[in-house]
């Protein structure tokens, strides 16, 4: 069935929103005009906070300059988004050296999550996010999203320079939080102590402590990267990406097949989509390599297939997976996979969840309020034991439902049965709850051993998918 394709629009001008912080005293400003050097120039030409030196710089410096491979890996992942940062910076006429700090937060790993649970490239908490207007649904999350992560962060260190006026506390306070630094600099004034980031470190988590001694190593390294035997890619001073806009509904693979680009090239650019369809109107946009925009637009004009494959449902009752699954026709581990659902965990009611489309709408589009307000609420389930039950002549689906508490759907869901015929003989996966009242352990509505054969074993648990990993270094 033919389909009209996206028309998209492709801009070489990234998004940028207004600034919202306020500055008590305003930086410098830096114009570079240079367009044939090379990005590191531009960087270095635009160094401009305060050079740090006591042990834990040296100290920094020694952990970088001899961890070349971890250096250059995390200069392969950061040269596509470089010059964004860098753009951005100039135009608020802010240090450059800024551009390095994703090299601390997350390796330029915009898939990255803390031991703390922030998130994305720039390291944002989930509140501090949602306080410099970055999304957060169950189909993307806009602190991994290139564009408004980095407008974010921007925004939030403009802001503290201007509380601060000093970019060394500036940045503790982007660590460490602003109201931290502010009772750290009342406790020096009422010493009649120094305020500044050397002379109040003291007071600082080792954490904190490290933060722009971390940025001051990396800084050094760039600036002159021979001194430590480094030799840095080259960076064209050009644009990695550009900026698509879609009015469609589209299939991540789809999206990325259009492209021409891998999975994996794709994501790096787009990381903010949770799930496998980018929904949204033409605010939405999508990142690509310049060329391979070209692309995508003219194989979009020719695609004859459907944009979108998935759509949603809205669970109307707490239930099992295995329920929903078999209500949905589908595996439970599809269900799990497609909506990172973790074993064992029950879907609350009202809960949205990504599912095929049906014969019956394959070209609807999700709702646009549905993709802004859709939510996943899961919560544990009880813990269950898993029993083999042997089906004997006179067992039905209905009969081994009341003898362990438990619903046909269930019993449907747990085996993959499409139908309700059993066949003597045939064994049935059976999930139990279990009720600890003492030192043994007692099966909630089954207390005595039935006449057919079965035995108890630990039921499975399923990995769960997560994105990103631990903060490197620090």
């Amino acid at each position: 069935m033919n389909t009209s394709p996206d028309i998209s629009k492709i801009s070489t001008s990234p998004v940028s929103s207004a600034l919202t912080g306020t500055s008590s005293s305003e930086p410098a400003s830096f114009v570079y005009t240079n367009q044939e050097a090379d990005l590191w120039e531009r960087i270095r030409a635009g160094y401009a906070i305060p050079d740090l030196n006591n042990k834990q710089v040296d100290s920094q410096l020694t952990w970088y300059s001899t961890r070349t491979d971890y250096i250059l890996r995390t200069v392969q992942r950061g040269s596509r988004y470089l010059y964004h940062v860098v753009e951005e910076l100039e135009k608020r006429g802010m240090p450059t050296e800024l551009a390095l700090l994703p090299f601390i937060e997350s390796a330029f790993n915009p898939q990255a999550i803390s031991t703390a649970k922030a998130s994305g490239m720039w390291q944002f908490m989930a509140a501090t996010g949602k306080d410099f207007n970055l999304k957060q649904s169950m189909f993307k999350d806009d602190r991994r999203g290139i564009l408004d992560s980095t407008d974010a962060a921007l925004n939030y260190l403009e802001r503290l320079y201007g509380i601060f006026g000093d970019w060394q506390l500036a940045l503790a306070a982007y660590n460490w939080g602003e109201g931290s630094v502010q009772r750290a600099i009342k406790k020096q004034q009422a010493l009649g102590l120094p305020v500044d980031f050397d002379s109040m470190s003291g007071l600082m988590p080792q954490e904190t402590r490290n933060y722009f001694p971390k940025l001051q190593a990396v800084k050094n390294i760039i600036a002159h990267p021979e001194q430590f035997n480094i030799s840095l890619p080259a960076l064209e001073n050009q644009p990695y990406f550009v900026t698509v806009e879609k009015t469609r509904d589209i299939d991540v693979r789809v999206a990325a097949q259009l492209a021409e680009l891998s999975m994996e090239e794709f994501t790096a650019l787009n990381p903010q989509f949770n799930r496998p369809v980018i929904t949204g109107d033409s605010n939405t946009k999508i990142l690509l390599p310049t060329d391979n925009a070209n692309l995508y637009k003219e194989n979009l004009s020719k695609w004859q297939g459907p944009l979108s494959s998935w759509a949603t449902y809205t669970v109307p009752r707490t239930e099992k997976v295995e329920s929903l699954a078999q209500k949905l026709g589908q595996k439970p581990e599809f269900i799990r996979e497609v909506n990172l659902i973790p074993a064992k965990m029950l879907v609350k009611a009202g809960s949205t969840i990504l599912i095929p489309k049906s014969s019956k709408a394959p070209d609807q589009d999700i709702a646009p309020e549905v993709a802004e307000k859709a939510q996943l609420i899961i919560e544990k389930g009880v813990a269950t034991r898993q029993l083999n039950h042997k089906v004997g002549r006179q067992d039905s689906l209905n009969s081994i439902a009341r003898r362990y508490h438990v619903t046909v759907a269930d019993l449907k869901g747990w085996n993959n049965l499409k139908r309700d015929n059993l066949n003597p003989g045939q064994t049935l996966h059976i999930q139990v709850p279990v009720l600890a009242k003492s030192r043994h352990t007692a099966v909630a509505g089954h207390q005595k051993t039935p006449a057919h054969n079965f035995h108890a074993r630990p039921a499975k648990t399923l990995a769960v998918n997560t994105r990103g990993g631990k903060k490197p270094h620090g």
